[in-house]
């Protein structure tokens, strides 16, 4: 399986019944053989420049998961989809590289770790001054 993301911008009109046109969003994505990992609703932005003539969306983003065995017919298979859903404005489809994705991984967990040891140091430094 390869990840990839998936950011969906649907009408405004939309915006008060969205799940019409999430299931159809997610019906393609199950449809071409794909597993939805992570579904983020990112709200309804001003778009940079009129699109369909419309200068607001509402921003969904999806994390899946594509086989590998037939990875390019799945692709082809959402995008086309995606294509001639009315209820979308625009879509961009791309795979996760690995390499950002762990540094990532690694950016995080080290932020952690400072954060808890600075927590330590405060809690060690407060039962210092209580004696």
């Amino acid at each position: 399986m390869r990840q990839y993301e998936l950011t969906v911008l649907i009408h405004p009109d939309l915006e008060m019944n969205l799940q019409p046109a999430l299931d159809k969003v997610n019906k393609i994505i199950k449809d071409a053989g794909g597993v939805i990992t992570k579904e983020t609703n990112e709200g309804k932005k001003r778009l940079a420049y009129r699109i369909a003539k419309q200068e607001f969306a509402v921003y969904y983003y999806y994390e899946l998961d594509l086989p590998s065995a037939t990875e390019h017919e799945c692709v082809a298979k959402i995008v086309n989809g995606l294509d001639i859903a009315d209820e979308v404005i625009r879509h961009l489809l791309v795979i996760v590289d690995d390499n950002r994705r762990k540094a990532k991984e690694r950016k995080a967990q080290k932020e952690n770790e400072e954060a808890s040891k600075e927590a330590d140091e405060e809690n060690k430094a407060e039962t210092e001054e209580d004696n």
